[in-house]
């Protein structure tokens, strides 16, 4: 990626923000909420993420403002925990997502990626010559060694990872704090795979959903973050768990700079050369819709080269 206009400058966002039951429209050049309690300016350009929850009606001059200021929009459930579409990603070039879709499709490229995944994990340890199930392996002791070790920590009792979508309420407040942090963690994550121009279904070690990316990213940092955030509020029970987490997560993800990690994280995996995140996106002009057009090679198609 030699072009500035592939990477906006992302790390410089303020996060995402997430908008339910109120009217989003244009305010000067950027947008406005407006709710029973009055009209909140919103700074679309220092937006990484746009979440629209539900009962959110949201203006074609809004959408608009979002898409020139290179802000995702994201579709989603009640508090983010689900997405359900997308709109326009920050990034004009279809690079990254070609180059993600071969490396994911070449069973060699796509192993020296997951070792890389996991060496990242495992903080810089050789992961050369380990089976994918060896791996795995590590990876779940690590995990483990992780919940057993903030345990003691916070003191709160941890049977394991249980959880039912379908009853929230039944799960003990860690395991609903755990679920929380993960979704928050997956939009910022989402955020940036969008930004950039990358899939966030074309995924390494996780395949066949429409976020195996997300999930393979976010996988980076969850020890991390997301957990750590998760046993500090099942330590302290606040009366709206769900509301601390989010409110920790935001500030956990500012005072670790993770998204001035993420996008150098996801280029370091995907070998995507020398380009810096830290280039500042430059606005321009396309006086055409023209684009570069594909040719077979010499040997392709039954011809063979002179």
């Amino acid at each position: 990626m030699e072009n500035l206009h592939d990477i906006p400058r992302f790390k410089d966002s303020l996060g995402y923000l997430y908008v339910e039951h109120a009217r989003v429209d244009r305010s000067e050049k950027s947008i406005a909420i407006h709710t029973v309690e009055g009209i909140t300016p919103a700074p679309a350009a220092a937006l990484s993420l746009l979440m629209i929850g539900p009962g959110v009606s949201i203006t074609h001059a809004a959408i608009t403002t979002l898409a020139d200021n290179n802000c995702p929009v994201v579709w989603c459930g009640e508090q983010g925990i689900r997405a359900y579409a997308f709109g326009l990603p920050g990034s004009r070039s279809s690079y990254g997502l070609l180059r993600q879709a071969k490396l994911a499709s070449d069973e060699h490229t796509r192993l020296e990626i997951v070792r890389r995944m996991y060496q990242m994990r495992f903080g810089g340890e050789q992961a050369d010559g380990l089976t994918i199930e060896q791996l795995r392996g590590l990876e779940g002791v690590r995990v483990r060694s992780a919940y057993a070790k903030l345990s003691r920590e916070t003191g709160v009792e941890w049977t394991g990872r249980a959880y039912d979508r379908t009853s929230w309420s039944a799960a003990d407040p860690v395991n609903r704090a755990l679920s929380c942090a993960n979704a928050c963690l997956y939009g910022i994550c989402y955020a940036a795979i969008l930004a950039c121009g990358y899939s966030p279904a074309i995924g390494f070690i996780h395949t066949g959903r429409h976020a195996s990316f997300v999930f393979d990213v976010a996988d980076l940092y969850k020890v991390d973050i997301a957990v750590p955030v998760a046993f500090e509020v099942a330590r302290d029970l606040p009366p709206n768990i769900e509301r601390e987490v989010r409110l920790r997560c935001r500030e956990y993800f500012a005072s670790h700079k993770l998204l001035r990690r993420i996008i150098p994280d996801i280029q370091k995996l995907l070998d995507l050369g020398d380009s810096s995140p830290n280039e500042d996106y430059i606005e321009f002009d396309e006086p055409d819709y023209g684009s570069d057009l594909w040719s077979p090679s010499a040997t392709q198609g039954g011809e063979e080269a002179a």
